[in-house]
């Protein structure tokens, strides 16, 4: 049986996963079609408010992901209605983000506002690329005079062709630092679980894998729900985040990408420490005092880019079950190599060593 076959329901996250801003990460189209194809339910969530479901479904199928509106929840949505839920009807709201987020709030029958003047019961912050000072100002005003404050997310980043670019969380923490210190009343994405249990529960079912990018997201909130989780090397966070990942951090799975999902569960899945070692694929990790040493019983040196995931695990393995390791060792020219394709030997303040294979 594939790793998804051993569940009810796939959850995507969008960026990083499926694609970094508008451009499609190689094999994750095709990934998903063969997943949708042997009828696995597939749901897509994404912390980004700036864009209405059927835009993000229509993005998808540009990309030939298979996607319909109704398979789409972000949480521009979920905020919405948990505020409709809360507010008298048509109940000013301001809203500090992309239309995206502001249609939601009318789609819900609240009314959007532009202005503090206008006494709004509630602030929504939302991930717009146009968001600017003088909408952060009514915010801050409208807050200070009662208003509650809503946030769609709260990442600091979010990914793209170019690298890590400011997300919402970083234009919450202005108004964080203006509001002396305050943070938002209600946070409504991951890693909070409220995204992953609506889905769970539209598709009535229990057993789902959370697909992402981000262990303090897409992973944390997996946790946070109770559900299993696959991280994805094509996004935000790295073999070195992996590594130093906290308890409710740790993924079930570690992938190099999607194509993880046709294979055997045991292919991906991070195993536990086994008295003395950790194995991944070709891969070893043993202890030696304050350092992890790493090993491939392929010792070529051309070895090491054809499953670079494989050491990740493995040696995740080794650091979540000797959190007081301080560097890695790498044993022989494969295992070098691997950390330089993982960019382990570059992390600051780590002291790696190389040794020859005995």
């Amino acid at each position: 049986m594939s790793l998804a076959g051993g569940y009810e329901l796939v959850i995507f996250d969008l960026d990083g996963v499926v694609y970094l801003g508008t451009e499609p990460i190689a094999g994750a189209a095709e990934s998903i079609r063969t997943l949708v194809d042997s009828g696995t339910p597939v749901a897509y969530v994404t912390n980004n408010a700036s864009r209405s479901t059927e835009e993000v479904a229509s993005l998808l199928r540009s990309m030939g992901v298979p996607a319909g509106a109704d398979e789409v929840l972000t949480s521009a949505r979920a905020a919405a209605e948990m505020l409709a839920a809360d507010l008298p009807g048509a109940a000013p709201v301001l809203v500090v983000g992309a239309t995206a987020l502001r249609d939601e709030i009318r789609s819900v029958g609240l009314t959007p506002v532009y202005g503090a003047a206008e006494r709004p019961l509630a602030v929504v912050q939302g991930y717009g690329p146009d968001v600017g000072w003088a909408e952060l100002a009514e915010a801050c005003v409208a807050i200070r005079a009662g208003a509650r404050w809503v946030a769609t997310n709260t990442d600091p980043t979010l990914p793209s062709p170019r690298g890590a670019l400011p997300g919402n969380g970083s234009l919450v923490a202005a108004l964080t630092t203006a509001l002396s210190g305050r943070t938002p009343d209600t946070v409504v994405g991951k890693p909070h679980p409220a995204l992953f249990e609506v889905a769970a529960q539209h598709w009535g079912v229990r057993r789902v894998l959370v697909v992402g990018d981000r262990l303090d997201t897409d992973i944390e909130g997996a946790a946070r729900a109770g559900m299993d989780a696959m991280l994805v090397l094509t996004g935000v966070s790295t073999a070195a985040d992996v590594l130093r990942a906290a308890a409710h951090e740790r993924p079930t799975h570690i992938a190099a990408d999607l194509g993880a999902l046709a294979e055997p569960d045991d292919a991906s899945r991070v195993r536990h420490w086994d008295t003395v070692e950790a194995r991944a694929g070709q891969w070893r990790v043993t202890h030696d005092g304050d350092r992890l040493v790493l090993a491939s019983d392929d010792g070529a040196a051309s070895a090491a880019t054809r499953h670079p995931a494989d050491a990740v695990r493995a040696l995740a393995a080794g650091a979540w079950a000797h959190p007081d390791w301080t560097g890695i060792t790498a044993e022989g020219t494969a295992a070098e190599r691997a950390l330089e394709v993982l960019g382990l030997d570059r992390f600051a303040g780590w002291s790696i060593r190389a040794v020859s294979a005995a």
